[in-house]
């Protein structure tokens, strides 16, 4: 019973002295690793992947990914500076490749660290479409979604050794079926909608940073109603998937791009 005790302080020690609050989304987050260790190892493993990829770099698509880049960067600068958090990008060190690879697939790395793959760019189909895709995978890195998913991750883990203890003097048979238990339920209760909600998290920040950079956010609809298509049907039920459904995510795109629009104006920015 002391170890089961203690153990719980453990986690609620960690708890309460391990949150950061996010200038994007305002919320205390999870930050059991500092980003002083994440940002390195991001860095050298974005450096790995180049290496072992092929880079495009004097392509037209290739000079629109920097450029586009370019402008969410500096968008999340002139917002980051208007809110009071003008050294919050100091550690960033921004890149933006494009990289063939027929998957229709785009990523940030923390800190960064840009990669749209040649797969994506039919579906993109222009500068708008683009900046919906690099606006929302920079809003990963900036709202620090892989920090807490690694601490999120750490927890759960955390969790199994807990249960595992709690269950030290019952039968292996037990035991088992606690442990598949727990795993269903922090899966399918904790970290899947955890994820989701970093979806939904991404694609506001992203609005925003596209529009105050100059791209009409109302495109971000047609190109999430692009994507759907090309998906065409072939993904699991929303509650067993790390994204939202591709309806629940248009529905929301559409209830926020009023909202995105606004916040662009305040930088001078409009839409007709």
């Amino acid at each position: 019973m002391k170890n089961k005790i203690l153990f719980c302080g453990v986690i609620l020690i960690a708890l309460s002295v391990s949150c950061a609050k996010n200038p994007f989304t305002g919320k205390n987050t999870l930050a059991l690793v500092p980003n002083s260790e994440i940002l390195p190892s991001a860095f050298a493993q974005y450096s790995t992947f180049l290496k072992e990829n092929k880079v495009l770099t004097a392509t037209n698509d290739a000079k629109r990914v920097e450029q586009i880049g370019i402008k969410i960067k500096n968008a999340a600068e002139k917002w980051l500076n208007a809110n009071g958090y003008k050294d919050y990008l100091k550690d960033y060190q921004w890149e933006y490749k494009l990289v063939e690879n027929k998957e229709v697939n785009a990523w940030c790395m923390p800190g960064g660290k840009i990669v749209v793959y040649s797969g994506i760019l039919p579906i993109t189909k222009d500068d708008a479409g683009l900046a919906t895709v690099m606006g929302h995978e920079v809003a990963h890195a900036l709202a620090n979604h892989g920090q807490q998913r690694m601490s999120a991750g750490m927890l759960q883990q955390l969790g199994a050794v807990g249960t595992t203890a709690a269950l030290g003097n019952t039968s292996a048979e037990t035991q088992q079926i606690a442990m598949t238990a727990y795993g269903a339920v922090t899966q399918f209760g904790g970290m899947l909608p955890f994820s989701r909600s970093h979806e939904s998290e991404a694609d506001k920040i992203g609005l925003t940073l596209m529009a105050i950079a100059g791209y009409n956010p109302d495109t971000a609809i047609s190109f999430w109603q692009r994507m759907s298509a090309a998906s065409g049907g072939q993904k699991p039920a929303e509650f067993m998937s790390t994204h939202p459904s591709d309806e629940t995510r248009i529905a929301n795109i559409k209830r926020l791009v009023p909202e995105a629009k606004a916040e662009a104006l305040k930088f001078g920015v409009s839409f007709k």
